[in-house]
């Protein structure tokens, strides 16, 4: 597979990463990791500053043309289209790869573990809030003391499927689940060692 060549200007999304916001390219040089072909992008993303990643590493995707303005968000709740979750909704929700029934119980764990990212720190809250509505700026329609207590349950049902994944995947294939948690974030792991107890 052909990765696409970035140059200088290109507008990206760090899909893994969506509370970066887009980014725009501003060097690319290439380079070889491996063996094989990639660039080192210096990017900046609206939300998560200049970073320099690897397209060995980072699978990058194209974001909507023309230069990103900072969103300005209506006093008011948008309206949403019927079928559409709301805001506060989205706040409440398990992101759809860890959920999806259609997909295999690692793959659902694997998606699960990259949740653990997220702390009640004010900066990754922050990012929780934007990876979960898609605003460049969630305080435009909550206020942190919402956004706590939203984070606090998002968390007890993040950890309820966690746990529940864990003890399918135990009973359904132990070894796939040690490889899912050896690749998995540190605060993943010792979530997981709690449920050994």
């Amino acid at each position: 597979m052909v990765s696409k060549r970035w140059s200088r200007g290109d507008r990206v999304m760090h899909p893994s990463r969506p509370e970066w916001g887009a980014g725009e390219v501003i060097s690319a040089q290439a380079a070889t990791i491996e063996g094989k072909a990639c660039q080192r992008l210096s990017i900046r993303f609206e939300r998560g500053g200049l970073k320099t990643l690897s397209t060995a590493v980072a699978n990058l995707a194209e974001a909507a043309a023309g230069r990103a303005e900072p969103q300005r968000q209506p006093t008011a709740m948008p309206a949403f289209e019927a079928d559409e979750p709301s805001y506060q909704e989205r706040l409440r929700t398990l992101p759809e790869p860890a959920t999806d029934p259609f997909r295999s119980l690692a793959s659902r764990l694997t998606e699960t573990c990259l949740l653990y990212r997220f702390s009640e720190a004010p900066a990754s809250l922050f990012d929780w809030a934007a990876a979960q509505t898609g605003l460049t700026d969630p305080l435009t329609q909550f206020n942190r003391h919402e956004l706590e207590e939203a984070f606090a349950r998002f968390r007890r049902q993040r950890d309820d499927h966690f746990f529940d994944l864990i003890r399918s995947l135990r009973k359904d294939d132990p070894s796939a689940l040690a490889e899912v948690l050896a690749k998995a974030p540190e605060p993943a792991k010792q979530m997981a060692a709690r449920s050994q107890r």
